[in-house]
């Protein structure tokens, strides 16, 4: 394994711990590995896409308040890292209060990242909801 696969493989367990904060509503963890300099995007589960690095941490800070006493673990199917730029994708299974209901969620998730400097930095994701629906 090259050392930037052995280091994604590390950083993903910050990663998780990260998303587990965020669905009890601490943003914290998740704003240390956002990128702070452009580009940065984010497609939401609620569709749409934001650009720019302030305003998706801006987004994922305010949404984080919208989560209280989540559980969430990824279900990772591919992943790699090679030349300073790395991705994940699978599943996030997450269960949480938000605005008040229970909710369980199952969201298909691409995350891509960059190395600056020393770390992993987030640069885009996009999660949308799960649908086992079949295609013909």
């Amino acid at each position: 394994m090259s050392d930037d696969t052995n280091d994604f493989t590390e950083f993903m367990k910050q990663r998780e711990t990260a998303a587990r904060a965020y669905v009890r509503g601490e943003p914290g963890p998740l704003e240390e590995i956002v990128v702070r300099a452009l580009p940065a995007t984010f497609f939401g589960p609620q569709g749409g896409a934001l650009q720019g690095a302030s305003t998706v941490a801006a987004t994922y800070k305010r949404d984080a308040a919208a989560f209280d006493n989540g559980e969430t673990r990824f279900e990772v199917l591919q992943m790699a890292a090679s030349g300073g730029v790395a991705y994940w994708t699978g599943f996030q299974h997450a269960a949480a209060r938000i605005g008040g209901q229970d909710m369980h969620m199952k969201l298909r998730v691409t995350e891509v990242f960059r190395r600056e400097g020393d770390a992993w930095k987030l640069v885009h994701r996009h999660a949308d909801p799960f649908s086992d629906a079949k295609s013909s």
